[in-house]
């Protein structure tokens, strides 16, 4: 066998591999001997069949078989002797299309290297961490949410028109034509105007109506309707208003504690004020690693392969566009073709990607299988009675499972670099951790 070099260029590697005719030939006759003694075959004893039969019969198969397991074997002992990593999967072409038994084979292997990564003195990082105590108002704010949502409604005075929040106690049916259809009645229904709980319009068509009015409303299902029959339809509902109860929102006291499984009020703030922290402690990083990735780019340099940096910018155009065109679901439209502002910041992604990666490989920084199921359990809760459907389809897409691991590496690596950096903490207030935030979304 033979590799030679016919490409360095930068990143880029070309190589010929050449396994002869009596090389393959003689790895043949080692895998039809090995499996001789379990081949059966019609006027020979087990065990008995002659070489030169068995490779007349399975010769073909196994020179495939043999071919693949060659080169294979021969791209692996180049990677290892030349310690190159391929930025993508090689690609790998025979050279010669009339290729017959007794030839050799000639493969044509090329790929771009991953290239060699300088190693940052990270202990000589200086980081900024912004940290945000709860004040009064954030928690009394958050309690007031709280209570928001224990709320409970009160019968407004007699003649009262119902207002936007306000609930309606009605009656209805409804109607396609005269006839009634089934699943569109219901009695003492609580409503609440502005939810968007009913179809489009139906609540609308409520606010000012008084208890004892009859109201008939006329609205139209909507394409997507869940019931066939009903999709696009005009509809009427007579509606009677038994009922129309103002908001009361829960008072702020021991019993709301209670109810959100705290001893007492002043225990819940403790809760609230920890919860909030926790919030901010969640913004003050994302800050901060921010700050983390932009020092990293300032202080290291190498070749970035091209063909990353390609991928990545026209992934980055395509994300783009349909931010800006949500209209559009599928992906049949014509090909988008990144900017030189998708082709910096691609640079950007894919440089700090290996840089990340490389300081992760070397501290032997890894995601555990536990990680990994809470992660896919987390994203299982987004397909509520089909999270055993999306566990079966993670397990089998490696594509999938990389894109849920890639995330839970970036951030373990981050933290790593975090314990070694200096880092000084800064007591501001949620205002300033606020527009720090909102830099991130504008750069």
């Amino acid at each position: 066998m033979q590799v030679t070099e016919t490409l360095n260029d930068g990143l880029k590697r070309g190589y010929t591999i050449t396994v002869t005719a009596a090389e393959l030939d003689e790895k043949v006759n080692e895998k039809l001997a090995e499996a001789r003694p379990q081949i059966e075959m019609k006027g020979f004893r087990k065990g008995k069949v002659p070489m030169p039969l068995l490779k007349k019969q399975f010769g073909p198969r196994v020179m495939g078989e043999v071919m693949q397991e060659t080169i294979d074997g021969a791209m692996n002992a180049h990677f290892e002797e030349t310690g190159h990593r391929p930025a993508l999967q090689p690609e790998v072409k025979m050279v010669g299309e009339d290729w017959k038994e007794g030839d050799d084979v000639v493969v044509e292997m090329t790929y771009e290297s991953l290239p060699e990564i300088p190693a940052p003195d990270l202990k000589t990082i200086k980081l900024e961490k912004l940290v945000v105590k709860a004040a009064d108002a954030d928690i009394d704010e958050a309690l007031g949410k709280l209570a928001g949502t224990a709320q409970t409604y009160e019968d407004r005075r007699k003649g009262s028109k119902a207002k936007d929040g306000d609930q309606v106690v009605i009656d209805f049916v409804g109607k396609l034509g005269d006839e009634p259809f089934e699943g569109g009645s219901a009695e003492d229904y609580p409503l609440v105007l502005g939810s968007e709980s009913f179809i489009p319009g139906f609540e609308d068509q409520l606010v000012g109506a008084k208890a004892g009015d009859e109201v008939t409303v006329t609205v139209t299902f909507p394409e997507n309707y869940g019931a066939e029959k009903l999709k696009g339809q005009e509809a009427t509902f007579d509606v009677t208003v038994k009922a129309v109860k103002a908001p009361k929102p829960a008072e702020i006291d021991n019993e709301l504690a209670k109810q959100f499984g705290a001893e007492d009020l002043e225990a819940l703030k403790k809760t609230v004020a920890e919860r909030l922290e926790a919030e901010f402690g969640g913004a003050a990083r994302a800050v901060m690693k921010r700050a983390l990735l932009d020092v990293l780019d300032e202080m290291t340099g190498f070749d970035l392969p091209p063909s990353l940096v390609e991928a990545e910018a026209r992934q980055i155009a395509h994300q783009l566009w349909h931010e800006d065109h949500p209209e559009v679901h599928g992906h049949d439209h014509g090909a988008i073709e990144p900017t030189e502002e998708h082709q910096k910041l691609a640079a950007r992604r894919v440089k700090l990607g290996l840089l990340l990666a490389e300081i992760g490989r070397k501290a032997e920084i890894s995601v555990s299988d536990n990680e990994m199921t809470q992660a896919v359990l987390a994203q299982a809760r987004q397909y509520p009675g089909q999270e055993k459907q999306f566990f079966e389809f993670v397990r089998g897409n490696q594509a999938l499972q990389q894109q849920i691991r890639a995330p839970i590496f970036e951030d373990k690596v981050v933290d790593y670099i975090f314990e070694l950096a200096e880092v000084t903490e800064k007591e501001v207030e949620k205002a300033d951790l606020e527009k720090a935030v909102e830099k991130l979304d504008e750069e």
